[in-house]
């Protein structure tokens, strides 16, 4: 358990501080542009930012992404963090919880409903560890944090970069059909950064999978993370899959185009201008991560609130300078696609 928590005081720091994003690859959200409205007939104030995700409605298109557990610091990060989720109407993901399943003293890490007793929270394990355990498991692992739902992360790139990581990453298909059968919560499908295909999405919707969270490359490289971390033929390996994935605009269009009921576009998302673009190419909300942690270290809980104040008021700009009402319209609003993305499109009609 002390390489676990290790592990994790390493990921705060490594991500709060260290260069860990993707060095060449980017999200492409720029390669998407919104089309401008001159006469959008709308006021401000009238704009309509709500939404409903997994069941729960929130008052902007926003998660607080998962990050951390398993530490007296992530402990801290967490309630802050949901603390800040509750206020704001936005949703809150917890990082894997390995660690509590492991040490079930470890559990008062990720419990945050004390301080946010209304928002929606998502619980996390990995698909190897769910894959060893039986329903009951892991609706007690949900339940003893108060989730509403449950991510079960996609992480193979990640994995085999870590010594101590996981090799055999058989049984993704019957685990997601058994558990959307009979867990009895939502489940949500979650990549670590390397972003859901085309073809992994079609095989989740076949499995009855209805909700995902692409977190797409572009933005924090968790394989560069656990390359920081390795040594020796780990660290050459990471070094050459740095880059690797698929980014963020580009995912979440695969999702969208697959007929998820539930996207969260997670993976590089920084300001409203991404939260904007998501939207519009399906997404049901924008999950932000890392730089809302360094938000919080570099300026607590007030910096991290004149952030999400940012995001805000720039979502709303958008929605406002496209003519869109409500995030619905946003949806439907007027886009062009170029670059690269243009080009990854291509593989959703070919």
């Amino acid at each position: 358990m002390s390489d676990i928590s290790q592990r994790k005081r390493d990921h705060i720091e490594l991500c709060a501080t260290g260069p860990v994003g993707f060095r060449s690859i980017t999200t492409l959200f720029e390669c998407v542009r919104l089309v401008h409205d001159a006469l959008p007939e709308l006021e401000l104030d009238e704009l309509d930012t709500k939404v409903t995700l997994l069941g729960k409605p929130l008052r902007a298109p926003i998660v607080i992404a998962a990050m951390t557990g398993g530490t007296d610091e992530a402990a801290e990060l967490n309630r802050t963090l949901a603390q800040i989720a509750e206020a704001r109407g936005y949703g809150f993901g917890l990082g894997s919880q390995r660690a509590m399943h492991r040490k079930s003293e470890l559990a008062y890490t990720y419990r945050v409903r004390e301080v946010a007793p209304t928002a929606l929270v998502l619980g996390n394990v990995g698909m190897m560890q769910a894959r060893e355990m039986s329903n009951e498991q892991l609706r007690e692992l949900a339940g003893a944090i108060g989730a509403d739902a449950l991510c079960v992360h996609l992480n193979p790139a990640m994995e085999i970069v870590q010594p101590e990581g996981d090799r055999d990453f058989r049984g993704g298909i019957p685990l997601f059909s058994r558990l959307v059968e009979g867990l009895g919560i939502p489940v949500v499908a979650k990549e670590t950064g390397n972003g859901i295909s085309h073809r992994a999405a079609a095989k989740l919707r076949a499995a009855g999978v209805r909700h995902v969270d692409t977190s797409g490359a572009g933005g924090t490289s968790w394989v560069g993370v656990e390359t920081l971390r390795a040594k020796d033929e780990a660290k050459r390996l990471g070094e050459a899959l740095w880059d690797w994935g698929i980014p963020t605009a580009a995912s979440t269009m695969a999702c969208a185009h697959a007929g998820f009921e539930s996207i969260i576009a997670t993976g590089g998302v920084k300001n409203g201008g991404d939260v904007a673009r998501a939207v519009a190419l399906g997404a049901t909300a924008a999950g932000i991560a890392r730089p809302a942690l360094q938000a919080l270290k570099e300026g607590g809980r007030e910096g991290a609130e004149r952030f999400f104040d940012d995001i805000e008021r720039e979502l709303r700009a958008i929605m406002l300078l496209t003519g869109s009402r409500t995030v619905r319209e946003l949806q439907r609003a007027p886009r062009m696609i170029t670059g690269a993305l243009r080009e990854w499109s291509e593989l959703l009609v070919g």
